[in-house]
C-alpha cells in the first residue's frame, strides 16, 4: 500500500495507491462524513479483480494538510493523477464525493473514463424529501450555525449533537434503528466525522462548478452507474434516477436494505455492482 502526497496550489493531499500500476486505474473519492480509510473494505476486492486503486483525503479530512485559499475539488482530483502519471482513470465517488466525481467528468471529460456514483450528490439538483428529512436538515444546520457561532473555543455539546445526527441519519438510515448497521461501522464513522471538525483543521474554500452539473448532464458523455440505498435519504435515491433519465448512458441501481455508507455496509456487493458495470467499458490507463 504506497503512501504519497499530491502538492497542489494550497494543500498537501494525502495518497495511498494500491495494487499493480500496470493495471486500470479506480480513483476513490470518499463522503464529506469520512476519509480514504472508509474505503478499506472495498479496496481488496477492487485489487484482487484486477484494478488499481488511489484514494486520497480530500481538504479538511483526514491526514491532508491545506491552508485557507479557495481551490477546485476537480482540479484536485486530476493533481492526484497527475502525481501518480495516471492518464484516464474511473471515478468512484461516495456522497459530496459522488458530486465531485460527476462535476470532474463534465470539466475534465478526457481524464474520467466512467463515473459509479455511490449514494452521491449532484450538484444543482434539489430532490424531494419527507417532512421527517426536511426537519432533520433544518435541525443539522442550526446545530452547524450554533457550532460556528461558538467560535475557535467550541461548543462540545453541540458538536456531539451533530456527530450523534450524522451517524443516525446517514449511517443507520431515516428512521431506522441503531442496531442496524454493525457497531464498528457506526464508530468508524463517528471517529471520522469527529476528526473533520478538528478546531486546528484548516477547511479550504471550494470554488463550485459553474453552471451546475444538474444544467449540464448532457455533458456527461461516460458511462455512469449511480448506486443508492432505499434506507438512504429519499434525495439519494431519487438523485440516481435522476441520473439514469437524463445522462446519456446512465443506470440506476437500488440496493434495497443499506443507507448512506454502503462501501462500508456492503462493500461486497459494490464491489460486484462496479465489476460488472467496468467489464464493459474498453480498458484503459
Amino acid at each position: 500500500m504506497p503512501i504519497t502526497t499530491a502538492t497542489v496550489p494550497g494543500a498537501r493531499l494525502h495518497v495511498v495507491d494500491d495494487g499493480d500500476p500496470s493495471n486500470p486505474p479506480i480513483l476513490l473519492l470518499h463522503a464529506g462524513i469520512a476519509d480514504l480509510t472508509a474505503w478499506d473494505a472495498l479496496v481488496p476486492m477492487l485489487v484482487t479483480a484486477g484494478y488499481r486503486v488511489v484514494r486520497y483525503d480530500a481538504r479538511g479530512y483526514g491526514r491532508t494538510v491545506a491552508e485557507d485559499i479557495e481551490y477546485s475539488n476537480r482540479a484536485d482530483a486530476i493533481a492526484v493523477l497527475d502525481s501518480l502519471d495516471i492518464g484516464r482513470a474511473v471515478v468512484v465517488g461516495n456522497s459530496r464525493g459522488g458530486q465531485i466525481a460527476f462535476d470532474t467528468a463534465i470539466e475534465y471529460p478526457d481524464r474520467v473514463v466512467a463515473v459509479v456514483g455511490v449514494a452521491a450528490g449532484l450538484g444543482g439538483f434539489a430532490a424531494d424529501s419527507t417532512p421527517s428529512e426536511l426537519s432533520t436538515f433544518d435541525r443539522m444546520d442550526a446545530l452547524e450555525t450554533r457550532l460556528d457561532e461558538a467560535g475557535p473555543a467550541g461548543d462540545q455539546a453541540t458538536l456531539e449533537e451533530i456527530l450523534d445526527l450524522d451517524v443516525r441519519f446517514w449511517v443507520d438510515g431515516p428512521g431506522q434503528s441503531n442496531a442496524r448497521v454493525a457497531g464498528s461501522i457506526r464508530d468508524r464513522v463517528w471517529a471520522m466525522d469527529r476528526a473533520h471538525y478538528d478546531a486546528h483543521r484548516v477547511q479550504g474554500r471550494p470554488v463550485p462548478l459553474a453552471p451546475p452539473a444538474a444544467e449540464r448532464l448532457a455533458e456527461l458523455r461516460c458511462p455512469v452507474l449511480a448506486v443508492a440505498g432505499a434506507l438512504d435519504a429519499t434525495e439519494v435515491a431519487h438523485t440516481a434516477r435522476h441520473l439514469e433519465a437524463n445522462v446519456p448512458n446512465a443506470r440506476a441501481v437500488i440496493l434495497p436494505d443499506v443507507a448512506h455508507m454502503i462501501a462500508m455496509e456492503a462493500p461486497d456487493r459494490l464491489a460486484v455492482l462496479i465489476v460488472e458495470f467496468l467489464a464493459l467499458v474498453p480498458r484503459w490507463s
